[in-house]
């Protein structure tokens, strides 16, 4: 699945006139918007109609984990909706995953499921003190590039990872395996609570199909003004890789 832009703006906020005027605002500089748990919980449907009006492509972001009947259901649920993109947990197994892929194969086929491999806010440390054996980034990788190919074996359309997991997952997956990309900063942007990230530029040369920003837009003075960077930067980039 392309996008003429592959910019998704993340809308993590309650603020429901906030989100929705940002998500009119941007319409023509980002690909898309991404909303979560934190804006849905709050606004249901309602809030999700009104964000999609503004014409944007909208990446629900509910990371749904359960047993498969009831992420099955959550998903018949939610389908109406028609989201360009929804997930789930890749660690909600084999089972839980075949089950999504099926409750919305027999729609439209707009909306893309994919699969949460691992949050960006973790590394190996971490993955270690939860049990699992991950002795440095390329065990984390292994990790990772295992849960991709479960996902695509159950039959998503793709998964969302970290920037240094790209090259893995395509090896794993092919080129035409979704991979949708948080913890994405310009270099001048702090990298708050994100452990694994990477540059707007490094990310796309790496494989990446979806960029997922947030507050180096929502938070900049001018949003428009720092979409429209990025897309800069990116453009850039791409023209020095072809000389």
């Amino acid at each position: 699945m392309a996008f003429d832009n592959p910019i998704f703006c993340a809308l993590d906020t309650t603020d429901l006139e906030w989100a929705v005027a940002l998500a009119h605002e941007l319409h023509g500089h980002v690909g898309g918007v991404k909303i979560g748990m934190e804006f849905f919980y709050a606004h249901g449907r309602e809030g999700y109609a009104r964000v999609a009006a503004s014409g944007q492509p909208v990446f629900l972001d509910l990371k749904l984990h359960d047993i498969p009947n009831t992420v099955a259901g959550g998903l018949g649920a939610l389908a109406s909706l028609a989201p360009a993109v929804i997930n789930v947990h890749a660690q909600g197994g084999s089972a839980m995953m075949r089950a999504a892929a099926d409750t919305l194969r027999g729609g439209s086929g707009a909306t893309k499921v994919i699969a949460v491999t691992l949050l960006t806010s973790l590394d190996a440390d971490d993955l270690n003190a939860l049990g699992y054996r991950a002795d440095g980034n390329d065990a984390t990788q292994a990790h990772v590039q295992n849960l991709a190919q479960l996902a695509r074996t159950a039959g998503l359309d793709g998964v969302v990872c970290s920037s240094h997991d790209l090259k893995a997952i395509r090896q794993a997956c092919g080129p035409d395996f979704l991979t949708v990309v948080p913890g994405i900063r310009p270099a001048s942007v702090d990298a708050s609570d994100q452990k694994r990230i990477a540059t707007p530029a490094w990310a796309r040369k790496n494989g990446a199909d979806v960029l997922v920003i947030g507050r180096p837009i929502t938070r900049a003075d001018d949003p428009v003004a720092a979409a429209r960077a990025i897309n800069a930067e990116l453009t850039a980039a791409e023209a020095a890789s072809r000389v």
